[in-house]
């Protein structure tokens, strides 16, 4: 297969995190809006072009208040910072299908170089003979190193939300 133009479809991929609360729990969340550029050869990723682009104001945890502070200076400061956004530097081929992504993640204009773990799903035409392919991402950051560092102390020792992130997306593109 040649390097082919993907179009990510919003309506079948998501961008899910999740972060321990309290030190007991985990809370999830989601970016709802959220853009990409994908240049590939879905057999062989290791020469794609991969960019993406979140609007961070459309975080979602379920919980409103939670999501306004989040949106707040204590954390993204979307008024200063409205995109977080990633550029793939590097792609190493693991195993058949499997691939470590490296790039430049900018969050709240810091810039780091972040790898993420990526599956290759399979590709095949839907109904319309449209071809789609699905990817499964996931890694973990530490918001900290992004200025993302609010927290509060817990009377039992610990802290509220803990410094590493774990990220994944689920990812169906389209060729046309």
């Amino acid at each position: 297969m040649t390097k082919t133009k993907w179009n990510v479809d919003p309506a079948h991929s998501s961008i899910d995190f999740a972060i321990r609360h309290m030190m007991v729990s985990k809370v999830k969340g989601t970016f709802e809006t959220f853009e990409a550029s994908i240049e590939a050869d879905v057999e062989d990723l290791t020469t794609a072009s991969i960019e993406f682009s979140v609007d961070v104001n459309s975080i979602s945890t379920r919980n409103q208040d939670r999501d306004n502070h989040l949106r707040s200076a204590d954390f993204f400061d979307v008024e200063h910072f409205p995109k977080m956004t990633f550029k793939s530097t590097q792609i190493v081929k693991k195993s058949p299908g499997e691939y470590e992504i490296t790039g430049d993640l900018t969050i709240r204009g810091t810039t780091k170089p972040e790898t993420f773990m990526v599956s290759y799903e399979g590709s095949g035409k839907d109904p319309w003979g449209n071809e789609k392919a699905g990817f499964e991402a996931h890694g973990s950051i530490s918001r900290s190193e992004y200025g993302l560092t609010w927290n509060a102390a817990l009377e039992t020792g610990g802290v509220l939300v803990a410094d590493q992130v774990q990220i994944s997306l689920e990812i169906q593109a389209s060729n046309a």
